[in-house]
């Protein structure tokens, strides 16, 4: 849904409208969504592939204007002659290129330089997830829709652009708050990153490694900072101890690369590597997402296994801390 009216606000409130609104909404909208037909790419044989290709090339800067000449020439189709290529295509462009710029703006991690670069971008200043930042941006292009008037995308265009500015002042006070609440404790952050908990900009994981140890926490900007200490796991994955045979030994590093070396073994089942970067709770180590190691099965690949639960004791949890509550 961000996507889609993320690229309708772009194709909207940037061009002419020679097409008419209607015709840069829906072509603006759907090329906005485009790109995300690459988790289509998957394999039964190789279960992280898709981590591979997810946000890679359909992603890149590079990619845009081809992305945008597949959209406009299916819908140019569709349309059958009813709108013109050039604007149509234009429509597109915007649209399509929306897609990858917002998705960097998450933590989850975009090849924006691929193939020149594998390096993944996240600007961690919005969640993947923020009725904040969507809903009014949705409201304000659908009242340009039904009224005809350009004024409304181009204030939802204003509105996105001025939210994940300020995500990006409270990304800057919450990695102050994370070298702060390290040096309180004597350390050093060799290694840290901070991310916006789920639909807010107030609630901030906290992430740092320092002596072979990642440290995780959470904080609350408002008008003051406050803590919500968490937990700490080893950073260190003994491979050569687990002897999961060379192919999984590969799948480990590929893991690593797409969690930006935030990982670590679960603390109930060394044989699973999870992501620690997301989990239910800002302030817990317990991961959304790892790979599971199998000894006795040396010539195949990884598991990936989602480990996400969301209870209603988590749920609660989770808005005490947002509201003002430590646990």
């Amino acid at each position: 849904v961000s996507q889609a009216f993320a690229g309708a606000t772009f194709s909207q409130s940037l061009t002419r409208l020679r097409n008419g609104q209607k015709t840069a909404f829906i072509a603006g909208a759907l090329s906005g969504m485009a790109a995300d037909l690459d988790v289509l790419i998957r394999s039964g044989h190789d279960p992280l592939l898709f981590l591979e290709y997810h946000r890679q090339f359909t992603h890149s800067l590079v990619f845009i204007p081809f992305g945008a000449l597949i959209c406009a020439a299916l819908l140019s189709l569709l349309m059958r002659n009813r709108a013109d290529f050039r604007p149509l295509y234009l429509y597109c462009l915007l649209g399509y290129a929306s897609h990858g710029l917002l998705d960097a703006c998450t933590s989850y991690g975009t090849q924006l330089f691929w193939p020149f670069s594998d390096m993944r971008i996240a600007w961690d200043i919005i969640s993947i997830i923020d009725p904040l930042f969507t809903v009014p941006v949705m409201i304000l292009v659908i009242a340009g829709l039904a009224t005809r008037r350009q004024a409304y995308p181009r204030a939802a265009l204003v509105y996105g652009l001025v939210y994940l500015a300020f995500g990006q002042f409270q990304h800057e006070r919450a990695l102050d708050a994370l070298h702060a609440l390290a040096v309180d404790r004597g350390h050093i952050a060799q290694k840290a990153t901070v991310k916006p908990t789920l639909g807010n900009l107030h609630l901030w994981k906290l992430i740092y490694e320092y002596d072979d140890r990642f440290y995780v926490d959470a904080v609350r900007i408002g008008f003051n900072t406050r803590y919500i200490e968490g937990e700490s796991v080893s950073s260190r994955i003994d491979i050569q101890q687990l002897q999961p045979g060379p192919l999984q030994a590969h799948d480990v590093e590929r893991f690593r690369w797409f969690s930006d070396g935030y990982i670590a073994h679960y603390p109930d089942n060394p044989l699973m590597i999870g992501d620690i970067r997301y989990s239910l709770l800002p302030n817990r180590i317990q991961p959304l997402w790892g790979i599971r190691l199998d000894p006795t099965a040396p010539q195949q690949h990884t598991d990936f296994i989602p480990t996400r639960d969301m209870t209603d004791s988590t749920r609660k949890r989770f808005f005490n801390m947002l509201m003002g509550g430590l646990e």
